[in-house]
């Protein structure tokens, strides 16, 4: 018995432990909704001209500022910790708000990234500098864009355009910044993991309800 004992503390609760921990706290509850039903982009237009939208769509929202270059960095890391993870995923996109007289710059962290990624779910979207900071105040966020327009944080936004967070001591972490790739691989992997799950788990429930009917 002492034997048994012995071997289940030696072997199979470090597993156990290790399970939990791995699967992260925050995955066992939903995400709070910071910021409800934000509002959609209206007729901005992307680089190849087309219409973007927040509805249906799990939404990882950005704000270029006007150094789109120099803050190029950001989008690399953000494309390598979540984007090439997950970009096979179709109700998934990354929209990037962009300043007017932007889009060359725009144009070349595209053709950058596409030299290794499929980049087909990323949007930069472009509108005057007056319509960004009051996009951006509807928001309700704590922090504020810079002087360019831009802030290293990006956001996730749900399919039915709620900004979500997690709960932290101190209140709510609203965004993720992009300029720390440990903060990326972290913290916004387990809440983007944890948005999936929770529309996964929607489907599946209403895939089984269809099949009761």
């Amino acid at each position: 018995m002492k034997k048994n004992i012995v071997l289940f503390v030696l072997f199979v609760l470090p597993i156990v432990a290790y399970l939990f921990f791995a699967s992260g706290v925050n995955s066992f509850t939903k995400l709070p909704i910071i910021t409800p039903k934000v509002a959609d982009f209206g007729n901005w237009k992307s680089l190849k001209n087309e219409k973007v939208s927040l509805d249906n769509k799990i939404t990882i929202l950005g704000f270029s500022g006007t150094n789109i270059l120099k803050n190029r960095g950001n989008f690399f890391n953000l494309n390598a910790k979540i984007y090439q993870r997950y970009h096979e995923f179709k109700d998934l996109q990354f929209v990037v708000i962009c300043p007017l007289g932007t889009q060359g710059d725009a144009q070349t962290i595209i053709d950058a990234l596409s030299a290794s990624t499929d980049v087909s779910q990323w949007h930069f979207v472009f509108t005057s500098p007056d319509e960004i900071k009051t996009y951006y105040d509807q928001l309700k966020l704590v922090g504020n864009l810079d002087s360019d327009f831009g802030t290293p944080n990006v956001y996730i936004v749900d399919k039915e355009r709620n900004l979500r967070g997690r709960k932290e001591k101190k209140g709510y972490k609203e965004g993720y910044n992009t300029f720390h790739p440990a903060e990326l691989s972290n913290e916004m992997l387990d809440d983007f993991k944890v948005i999936l799950y929770e529309y996964r788990a929607a489907l599946k429930k209403n895939h089984n309800a269809t099949k009761k009917l």
